[in-house]
């Protein structure tokens, strides 16, 4: 086994100009934990601002290795693993305070992978975690969706949006989602019954308010938000919690959560890709030593919808170890 490999990684705080691409050591698993041969990572361009890509309890962790969705195969396994064996092809979620997949070989606890279905190529594996189990957990666990309610989707077009607009569809949802107009007819192709260009149009109740209100845009929802969900009807925000004041003032629950891996979601979420009932869009890729580029491409203009994924392996290289 090698003990040294090509990563992408920072000595100290900063955004994408901090990132060297370089040699590290590989890192060696833990008890319950697996180091896989990475195969693609997906990045959030936000990590970067995180407190915990920076601290753990409290101490600084310099240098650190951003991405933390990883799709890879397991080649090394540490005490008390029992749910993977040597050689499987996996996806998972890395905790957020360690380093992540940007990186030859990563080392992640047992029960924050799954394993990846042949159909299911790294790159788009690599770009469900964190995304689509967000989607995933805001629906279903925190915003508590039921079959024929009607939800609002804002930040349709971003990552995590995408997936909640298809999942709330699948789920027999009457999906609304807020982007702009260049992606109208992309996000109807997903599953939304209507799309309103928050550039020009003001969101609204639209009649008796929706049932659900997914906030996944930048910074925090307006007050048209709280005022278009219905009496008793749930806001569900990521960036940070909804204002108690205003959640008091529309007769609504809010919601705020932080995503956390889960065996049998990324199970679920892997089944509908594989059965093609998920679409998993990519932005665009870049090879790990373009990492840096990958980070800096997150502030450019007209983006296309979907993950960032960093290539670590060659197409032909995971075609011959399936």
């Amino acid at each position: 086994m090698q003990t040294s490999m090509h990563a992408l990684r920072a000595h100290h705080r900063g955004e994408a100009e901090v990132l060297t691409y370089e040699q590290a050591p590989v890192p060696m698993p833990g008890p319950g934990e697996v180091l896989l041969r990475v195969q693609a990572a997906g990045i959030t361009f936000t990590e970067l601002v995180w407190d915990a890509t920076w601290f753990r309890d409290g101490q600084p962790r310099t240098p650190v290795i951003p991405a933390h969705e990883v799709a890879g195969r397991v080649v090394e396994s540490g005490p008390q693993v029992d749910t993977v064996r040597v050689g499987d092809p996996v996806f998972g979620l890395i905790p957020f305070d360690r380093d992540g997949a940007s990186a030859e070989y990563a080392v992640v606890p047992q029960e924050n992978v799954a394993l990846r279905p042949l159909e299911v190529d790294p790159i788009h594996a690599a770009a469900l975690p964190l995304a689509a189990l967000t989607a995933l957990q805001a629906l279903v666990d925190h915003g508590g969706i039921l079959e024929g309610q009607r939800v609002l989707v804002q930040g349709a077009a971003g990552a995590v949006g995408i997936f909640a607009v298809q999942l709330a569809r699948l789920r027999g949802a009457h999906v609304t989602a807020v982007a702009r107009e260049q992606d109208r007819e992309y996000l109807q192709l997903m599953g939304a019954e209507h799309v309103i260009d928050y550039t020009s149009t003001p969101v609204t109740a639209d009649g008796d308010g929706y049932d659900l209100a997914l906030y996944a845009a930048n910074g925090a929802p307006t007050e048209a938000t709280y005022a278009a969900v219905r009496t008793g009807g749930v806001l569900v925000c990521l960036n940070a919690p909804p204002d108690g004041e205003l959640l008091n003032r529309y007769g609504i629950r809010g919601q705020f959560f932080v995503v956390e891996a889960n065996r049998g979601q990324m199970d679920e979420l892997a089944n509908l890709a594989k059965t093609q009932q998920l679409s998993i869009p990519i932005a665009a890729t870049f090879p790990l030593a373009e990492g840096r580029a990958a980070y800096e491409s997150g502030a450019r203009h007209g983006r296309l919808p979907g993950k960032t994924v960093l290539v670590v392996e060659t197409a032909g290289t995971w075609l011959a170890s399936s």
